[in-house]
Protein backbone atom coordinates (compact mmCIF):
# COMPACT_ATOMS: atom_id res chain seq x y z
CA UNK A 1 0.00 0.00 0.00
CA UNK A 2 2.87 2.68 1.04
CA UNK A 3 4.43 1.83 -2.30
CA UNK A 4 1.51 2.47 -4.42
CA UNK A 5 0.75 5.98 -2.43
CA UNK A 6 4.48 7.04 -3.73
CA UNK A 7 4.47 6.18 -6.79
CA UNK A 8 1.45 8.08 -7.47
CA UNK A 9 3.30 10.86 -5.34
CA UNK A 10 6.08 10.71 -7.85
CA UNK A 11 3.65 10.94 -10.72
CA UNK A 12 2.23 13.89 -9.33
CA UNK A 13 5.47 15.70 -8.54
CA UNK A 14 6.53 15.16 -12.05
CA UNK A 15 3.43 16.81 -13.10
CA UNK A 16 4.11 19.56 -11.10
CA UNK A 17 7.75 20.14 -12.50
CA UNK A 18 6.45 20.20 -15.93
CA UNK A 19 3.05 22.28 -15.22
CA UNK A 20 5.34 24.86 -13.69
CA UNK A 21 8.14 25.27 -15.92
CA UNK A 22 4.73 25.32 -18.90
CA UNK A 23 3.85 28.27 -17.06
CA UNK A 24 7.00 29.73 -16.94
CA UNK A 25 7.67 29.51 -20.62
CA UNK A 26 4.14 30.69 -20.94
CA UNK A 27 4.71 33.95 -19.24
CA UNK A 28 8.25 34.34 -21.05
CA UNK A 29 6.10 34.55 -24.03
CA UNK A 30 2.96 36.42 -23.16
CA UNK A 31 6.00 39.16 -21.97
CA UNK A 32 7.14 39.41 -25.72
CA UNK A 33 3.55 40.49 -26.90
CA UNK A 34 2.89 44.06 -28.18
CA UNK A 35 0.12 44.41 -25.29
CA UNK A 36 2.69 43.49 -22.45
CA UNK A 37 5.11 45.79 -24.36
CA UNK A 38 3.31 48.58 -24.21
CA UNK A 39 1.93 48.09 -20.40
CA UNK A 40 5.35 47.84 -19.18
CA UNK A 41 6.63 50.87 -21.47
CA UNK A 42 3.75 53.16 -19.35
CA UNK A 43 4.42 51.10 -16.52
CA UNK A 44 7.71 50.09 -15.97
CA UNK A 45 6.59 46.88 -14.55
CA UNK A 46 5.34 43.63 -16.60
CA UNK A 47 1.84 43.32 -17.04
CA UNK A 48 -0.01 41.33 -14.26
CA UNK A 49 -1.13 38.23 -15.90
CA UNK A 50 2.54 38.02 -16.84
CA UNK A 51 3.66 38.50 -13.25
CA UNK A 52 0.78 35.73 -11.86
CA UNK A 53 1.86 33.46 -14.83
CA UNK A 54 6.14 33.56 -13.10
CA UNK A 55 4.68 33.09 -9.70
CA UNK A 56 2.34 30.22 -10.89
CA UNK A 57 4.73 28.62 -12.27
CA UNK A 58 7.64 28.89 -9.79
CA UNK A 59 5.31 28.13 -6.63
CA UNK A 60 4.17 24.75 -8.96
CA UNK A 61 7.95 23.99 -9.36
CA UNK A 62 8.98 23.89 -6.44
CA UNK A 63 6.23 22.35 -5.01
CA UNK A 64 6.47 19.73 -7.03
CA UNK A 65 10.33 19.44 -6.70
CA UNK A 66 9.92 19.51 -2.53
CA UNK A 67 7.45 16.56 -3.59
CA UNK A 68 9.98 14.62 -5.56
CA UNK A 69 12.73 15.02 -3.41
CA UNK A 70 11.05 14.31 0.15
CA UNK A 71 11.68 10.78 1.23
Amino acid sequence: MAKKSLDSQKIISIVLLVVGIGLAIWGYQQSGSLGSQLSQAVNGSPGDSVMMFYIGGAVSFVVGLYLLLKK
